[in-house]
This record gives structure tokens, C-alpha cells and sequence, in this order.
């Protein structure tokens, strides 16, 4: 059974962009796209201007038409879709789980001020909520699909690691460059200590896999800010992160790391949830 990526569309140009990059990993790997509507109560942000009763109709047929642009660039994987009923987190969770997906894509528009605190976009709820590793990007980026250069940071934390297999395979499908970023937060030794020793077995894994590599110990604050900051710097394709990430005064009073960064990064997200001990 080949491998599926599962990609939620709201047909707006944001998802559609999800899509294309959606595409560009599933050549490298092999692996099928799946594509899902789902029908909730809020069209507010959506973009049909059609009777309720109709809507269902209309996603099929602009579902039919992405079939048949995008089928051909797929080197013979399958691509089709679903529709389902709900809250969107919920059932995108559900069909990655259902589908077994190797990857969930999806767009995101962001947030700012008190919608960050508060309310969370969808992205935020998907990123949270689902157990598979989820690529966000934002709408209204033009960044190149092709993943050249991937910033892996590194913090303190036992799970900081977790990212590293699923980070290398990726780079190894596109011949990528992994940056690995060591995060002081801290002026213990023993911390910093355990950070270095971090990025050295990160250095000796990828060397094993025999992916190219550059590394850097920066002392950060911000740990979302600094991370996007260099990543915006070596004109990064993509930042692999933990779901579960080192907490800084900083951090605590602007909300969870993978929010923060889901909401502000113009570079597309890979998050991926530690698993238990």
C-alpha cells in the first residue's frame, strides 16, 4: 500500500498552495494525495456563492476539476478526495488516522492579536489535536516548493530529537540541506551542555544517513522568533519542530511554541508530536 498525504481544502488560494507543495513532496516520495472538504456551519471565510443545498454539488465539481489538473503530476500515484461533516480539526484528525496518512498539509491564514489567544484558526486545533506530522503553510507566501534547506532547531528538551528521522527522510527525498539550530535559553552550563550534545548526535545521524548538513548555536529569548529570524536568513524551504517545545518566560506569555510559530512563520511548518516513553 503506497504511501497517502492527506491536504484540506477550502478551495481559497491559501489551500490550493498546500496543495501544489502537498504535490511536490508526494513526487519525491511516492506517495498518493488525498484531499478533504469539510462541510461545517461557517462559510464566512470560504468562497462559494452558492445556495446552501447546492454547496456539496459545487465542492464535488471543483474537486473534479483539481482531479484533472493536478492527476499528471503525480507519476501514476492516485489523487482523489473526500467530503466530510463536522469540525474541521476533528475530522481531518479522523481521515489522517482513517487513511493512515504519512503526512497532513494544510494552508493557513494565521492570526493576530487576541484571535491567537483565544479563538486559534484551524490549523492550530489540526496541529494540536492530530498525531500525525502536520506541514502548515501560510497563505499569501510565494516560497519555492522544492525543499533545498531545512532548519532544525534543537532545544533542551528530551523529545527535541523526535524530529530528526522524519526531518532526514524528507531531505534525503530532495537531496536537502539540513541546518541544524542548537536554542540556548539559558546561561546554565549544564543546559547548554545537554544542548550541544543534542546537536552532535543530530551532526553523527545525518552524517550515518549521509545527508549535507551545517550547524549553529545561537543564544535565543525568543526561541519562534530567533528560529524564524535564521530561517528567513539562509532562505529556508521549511522548520521541523516539536509540538512540545522548551517554555521561556517569553514563550509563556505569547502562547504555545508550535502556535506561535503555525501563526507567524512565512516559512512552511513541519510539527510533529512527541511520542511517549
Amino acid at each position: 500500500m503506497s504511501k497517502v498525504i492527506l491536504v484540506g481544502i477550502d478551495f481559497s488560494d491559501c489551500s490550493i498552495n498546500a496543495l501544489e507543495h502537498a504535490i511536490t513532496i508526494a513526487r519525491k516520495a511516492k506517495a498518493g494525495i488525498a484531499m478533504v472538504w469539510i462541510n461545517h456551519l461557517d462559510y464566512s471565510k470560504e468562497i462559494f456563492s452558492v445556495e446552501p443545498q447546492n454547496i456539496e454539488k459545487e465542492v464535488i465539481s471543483r474537486f473534479e476539476e483539481l482531479v484533472k489538473k493536478y492527476k499528471y503530476h503525480l507519476n501514476g500515484e492516485n489523487i482523489d478526495y473526500h467530503i466530510r461533516k463536522g469540525k474541521v480539526y476533528k475530522e481531518t484528525c479522523i481521515m489522517a488516522n482513517e487513511l493512515d496518512a504519512f503526512l497532513v498539509v494544510i494552508g493557513t491564514h494565521g492570526s493576530s492579536g487576541f484571535e491567537e489567544f483565544w479563538i486559534g484558526s484551524n490549523a492550530n486545533r489540526i496541529v494540536s489535536s492530530c498525531s500525525r506530522p502536520i506541514i502548515t503553510i501560510r497563505g499569501g507566501i510565494d516560497i519555492g516548493t522544492d525543499l533545498k534547506k531545512i532548519v532544525l532547531p534543537l532545544d533542551s528538551t528530551k523529545v527535541t530529537r523526535q524530529k530528526l528521522p522524519l526531518t532526514a527522510l524528507l531531505a534525503k527525498y530532495f537531496g536537502s540541506e539540513i541546518h541544524i539550530l542548537g536554542l540556548f535559553t539559558t546561561t546554565s552550563d549544564d543546559i547548554r551542555y545537554r544542548v550541544r550534545n543534542y546537536v552532535a548526535q543530530a551532526e553523527e545521524y545525518l552524517e550515518e544517513n549521509k545527508i549535507r548538513y551545517k550547524s549553529a548555536l545561537i543564544d535565543a529569548d525568543n526561541i519562534t522568533e530567533e528560529t524564524i529570524n535564521y530561517a528567513s536568513k539562509i532562505g529556508a524551504n521549511l522548520i521541523s519542530i516539536m509540538t512540545e517545545q522548551e517554555t521561556s518566560t517569553a514563550n509563556l506569555l505569547l502562547g504555545p511554541y508550535a502556535s506561535q510559530m503555525v501563526n507567524h512563520s512565512p516559512i512552511p511548518v513541519l510539527s510533529i508530536h512527541a511520542s511517549k516513553y
